[in-house]
């Protein structure tokens, strides 16, 4: 069974000088790396975005293209603090600039404010959407406030006393020596 492509095709340097506009709700589904961080019970939360070209003016020069995204989702995850279920809202509102090649994105990236991107005429704007999201992901996520208490105890009562009923396996090689732990 062939798998079909979940990829967003865009000419961002058509889109730019059009003042192209998109948006979509698209399935969780649709991006594969978010979907493996939250589990396949996740599939069908919504995914919104939306993306606006622009072609900025430049004195003296052809107009610089940008792209602004958004998009946002929130997804079930557990609260690794009481490891109850948790929604985690997750944002992107970016803008990026389009160079050339990628040479000069990567020699003009650290400079600039705003991310640049290298002009690609088979750009994926599904994976940039991605990318994004993944990078919004909380390391660890947990509750502002946990909905029980959480006991946060060092000792386990149940845990000592299990271990002091178990057999020690050096004191019944004692014995079978014929000797005894002292």
């Amino acid at each position: 069974m062939k798998k079909e492509s979940s990829a967003i095709p865009l000419d961002v340097r058509a889109f730019a000088q059009s003042a192209g506009q998109r948006s979509a709700s698209d399935p969780l589904q649709k991006y594969e790396r978010l979907l493996q961080d939250v589990g396949e019970e996740a599939a069908e939360v919504p995914v919104e975005w939306s993306a606006q070209g622009e072609l900025r003016p430049v004195t003296g020069g052809p107009g610089q293209i940008w792209l602004h995204l958004q998009a946002h989702t929130r997804l079930p995850m557990t609260c690794q603090r009481c490891l109850a279920d948790v929604e985690v809202a997750l944002e992107v509102d970016r803008s990026y600039r389009f160079v050339a090649d990628e040479a000069t994105a990567e020699a003009e990236d650290d400079e600039a404010e705003e991310d640049v991107l290298a002009l690609d005429p088979e750009f994926d704007l599904a994976a940039l959407i991605e990318d994004e999201l993944l990078m919004e992901m909380p390391l660890v996520p947990v509750h502002d406030v946990c909905p029980s208490e959480v006991k946060f105890e060092a000792v386990d009562e149940g845990f000592d006393k299990a271990m002091a009923d178990k057999p020690k396996p050096f004191a019944a090689l004692a014995k079978l020596r014929g000797g005894g732990l002292e």
